[in-house]
């Protein structure tokens, strides 16, 4: 099944599912197809049952734009984000020494997922993330003290998707639900 042709036969997630329902609707709210194209592409991509079936109903779609990539960095000193700030698809935050303090509780977040990758050194990091946030942290290690973070069930269908990677040297490292 590693092969190009195993791959395009193989079943459809809910998540391959979510972004081509999701691309579909962006493509009619930017005036690419007509409602009645987009009801029939929105009927092929909810009964499509193999990967191939769904990439079909996509055809001649604009290409999806892949977001951006952004990177906040300190050497020392603070790093802080809050309010209405404009999270990119991709985060990167590099501190050497310092704080970190995000809240995305308010953000523009445009995409169904963000990815932040922390290179922090020393100093504590502290991110708020949406009340309803699925968080990802599987993919980030820390070192001298443990991730403080618990996760919050349920969440909205639809609710952005936050994944962390990256590492934390000699700090604490919190993430937090926002209350509302």
């Amino acid at each position: 099944m590693n092969s190009p042709q195993g791959k395009a036969f193989s079943r459809v997630s809910e998540d391959d599912r979510e972004a081509a329902v999701r691309r579909v609707r962006e493509a009619y709210a930017e005036e690419h197809i007509s409602h009645e194209e987009m009801d029939e592409r929105l009927g092929r991509v909810l009964a499509a049952s193999s990967r191939a079936e769904l990439a079909a109903a996509l055809d001649t779609l604009p290409a999806e734009d892949p977001g951006t990539t952004a990177t906040i960095a300190a050497a020392g000193g603070r790093i802080k984000r809050r309010g209405a700030w404009r999270v990119p698809r991709v985060l990167k935050v590099e501190s050497a020494f310092g704080r970190v303090r995000l809240d995305l509780s308010r953000a523009i977040i445009e995409g169904p997922v963000v990815d932040i990758e922390l290179s922090l050194g020393t100093g504590n990091a502290s991110i708020t993330v949406p009340r309803d946030a699925i968080v990802e942290v599987e993919g980030l290690t820390t070192g001298w003290k443990d991730l403080r973070y618990r996760p919050r069930q349920p969440s909205r269908p639809g609710a952005p998707r936050i994944r962390f990677s990256g590492a934390v040297g000699y700090g604490r490292l919190k993430i937090r639900h926002a209350w509302r």
